[in-house]
């Protein structure tokens, strides 16, 4: 047998239909071990497919419900957990739970068909790394599965809006103008496009500026409130409350 092939087991746990593969290392750069989680077979066998064209990956079980996927995420220890949040038996959000619960070093990436619902953001609430829509094109998926894999955050760009919209809330402001965090008028200004869901050449066309000079605001601004990327900025800005007029 060839160094870094693969063989493919059914080993059956508990509970039915859980399927487990095996590999040989290799003394090549490991692949991304991954887990998927979600209740329909075809939808957990395309998944599969799609992955394995991509030799970076290595796909390692799969589960049928939410029980098989943590006990699967318990013994194998995946990198990163593809989770249905619509998963039976237990749903996505137990089993995020049972993950923290447990201290499991896996990075999950929440599979829905909204990301508008409430069931996306009480993902990133309990620790998934990301939120992909899963109807996004297998070359998105691949993306979202290297960023977290880089200890980033993931949610796919057009959903962004969307979901910073369900983190409003009426709750009272706070001493407002200690909670800028040094940021200049302009930085609001292109903090708030990001929140829109602007892209960096739709806020620089949107203020008049060059788009080097867009990246060159966000560097400052991503060190002034603690944030790594557009993502854990947009969910910042409407914690905070940098988006409303009066700031």
């Amino acid at each position: 047998m060839l160094p870094g092939e693969e063989i493919t087991t059914n080993r059956h746990l508990s509970p039915k239909n859980v399927h487990v593969s095996v590999a040989v290392a290799s003394s090549e750069k490991k692949p991304t071990r991954i887990l998927i989680a979600a209740h329909h077979a075809i939808y957990r066998d395309g998944l599969r497919a799609l992955l394995q064209k991509e030799s970076c990956f290595q796909v390692v079980g799969d589960a049928p419900d939410g029980e098989a996927a943590v006990l699967l995420a318990t013994d194998m220890r995946p990198d990163v957990m593809l989770l249905d949040m619509l998963i039976s038996k237990r749903n996505g959000i137990d089993v995020l739970q049972e993950v923290r619960r447990a201290e499991l070093p896996v990075r999950v990436l929440a599979l829905t068909a909204d990301t508008g619902k409430n069931d996306a953001l009480q993902a990133l609430n309990f620790g998934a790394r990301g939120v992909i829509l899963n109807s996004s094109p297998g070359a998105m998926l691949f993306e979202a599965i290297r960023k977290v894999m880089a200890g980033e955050y993931w949610i796919s760009p057009e959903s962004v809006a969307s979901l910073v919209e369900r983190l409003k809330s009426p709750s009272p402001r706070k001493n407002i103008q200690n909670s800028r965090f040094g940021l200049t008028p302009r930085e609001l200004e292109i903090v708030i496009a990001v929140v829109s869901g602007y892209s960096n050449p739709e806020i620089a066309e949107k203020l008049a500026l060059s788009v080097q000079t867009v990246k060159h605001h966000l560097t400052h601004v991503f060190d002034k409130v603690g944030v790594y990327n557009r993502v854990e900025l947009a969910l910042f800005a409407v914690n905070h409350r940098l988006v409303e007029n009066d700031v």
